[in-house]
């Protein structure tokens, strides 16, 4: 199981995780879910770790839940299956962690794998990768929180478009549609995305990006007002933070900033 995803360091506080079953597209199974998330709260508490970068072995990013998995929740009536095959955490995890999590979409995006894509903050993909939902076309529904995510990507319609139909379609229609920030050719993905990682741990505070993912995350579902009203209160102890002087202080001498790791008190 620790091989299911490999754990790589890179510099400058990048943890690079690779899921790590290439021979079935790196299908999803609970094994695989399990070390993700174990990894992912590994990251979060590493105060060397400023950024995370997840991709995927070989051709495919993530294939969709095993069809291993899926027969045996089938003939199990689909008890408890499902939560087996989650690992353990919601889905949703990821946006829970406090740094950037950035997704080097390599290949197969599919499924529960499009899940995990979508649930990271950023996503690179590389050209021709395909995506489908794929849910319809088993008989299933939005799984493990898509249709709360999806619409607010990339709008309703679209959103139940990809759901009815769960075609497949390409990285570069998808970034159109603003599901990926980025399409690169496929030898420069990984490349990419780490210097777009390498640029968050070098410039920005990991303290401030934390409270920014989770405002952006939180407000969501909020309106205008309290949104605000927070800002305020989280500006005014963002101003009292060494960071702030930091940041000043760096740009003014033109030198890069010596943020502090993430504070876990905001």
């Amino acid at each position: 199981m620790t091989d299911a995803v490999l754990f790589e360091r890179r510099e400058p506080g990048i943890a690079l995780l690779t899921l790590n079953r290439p021979e079935r597209l790196n299908a999803w199974n609970g094994d695989l879910a399990t070390r993700y998330f174990e990894l992912l709260d590994q990251c979060a508490a590493d105060p060397d770790v400023k950024v995370i970068v997840v991709t995927g072995a070989g051709r495919g990013f993530c294939a969709g839940a095993d069809m291993d998995t899926l027969q045996g929740i089938g003939a199990s009536a689909g008890s408890g299956g499902a939560e087996s095959a989650a690992g353990g955490r919601p889905q949703y995890h990821t946006t829970l962690i406090p740094k950037p999590v950035i997704a080097a979409v390599n290949g197969a995006c599919a499924g529960i794998g499009m899940v995990q894509a979508l649930m990271c903050d950023i996503r690179f993909a590389a050209e021709g990768a395909k995506f489908t939902t794929a849910f319809s076309r088993r008989g299933l529904i939005a799984e493990y929180g898509m249709s709360w995510v999806l619409p607010r990507l990339v709008g309703t319609a679209r959103a139940l478009d990809l759901l009815f139909s769960g075609r497949v379609f390409l990285a570069e229609e998808a970034a159109q549609m603003g599901l990926v920030n980025e399409v690169v050719a496929p030898e420069h993905l990984l490349d990419r995305a780490l210097e777009y990682a390498a640029e968050l741990a070098t410039h920005a505070s990991p303290t401030s990006m934390s409270v920014m993912k989770r405002q952006v995350y939180t407000d969501w579902d909020r309106g205008l007002i309290p949104a605000t009203d927070d800002a305020i209160e989280l500006m005014k102890a963002s101003l009292r933070r060494p960071d702030f002087k930091e940041g000043v202080a760096s740009f003014l001498q033109k030198r890069n900033p010596a943020f502090q790791p993430v504070d876990p008190s905001v």
